[in-house]
């Protein structure tokens, strides 16, 4: 629950205060994003599901932004940045989904 209560405040403090982002860094924000969706989705189907440990949500959390972000650099250096970029962001997707389905399913009966 905190992790989901430092995201929103994250997103609200983001808003508010519309921090400038380093054009080295534009490449990578989506995707990080999208992988740390996939980490708090992932959280909570876990906590629904009653197995959600702390530990293994962080070093989850850190591990899909840094994995993911390292993807797209590699692809970057090789010249097919955005075909990896397009990659990550469907199999992010695809696992956001899969969440967001066990969630709704566990939360309606449905």
């Amino acid at each position: 629950m905190i992790a989901v209560l430092g995201l929103l405040i994250g997103v609200v403090v983001g808003v508010f205060v519309q921090p400038e982002v380093p054009n080295a860094v534009v490449p990578y924000l989506p995707i990080a994003v999208v992988a740390a969706l996939d980490a708090v989705f992932g959280g909570v189907r876990a906590m629904l599901d009653g197995i959600f440990d702390d530990k293994v949500f962080v070093v989850s959390f850190l591990s899909n932004v840094v994995v993911a972000a390292l993807i797209v650099f590699l692809g970057d250096q090789l010249g097919v940045g955005s075909q990896l970029s397009t990659g990550v962001v469907v199999v992010l997707g695809i696992r956001i989904f899969s969440n967001a389905a066990a969630i709704r399913r566990h939360v309606f009966r449905a």
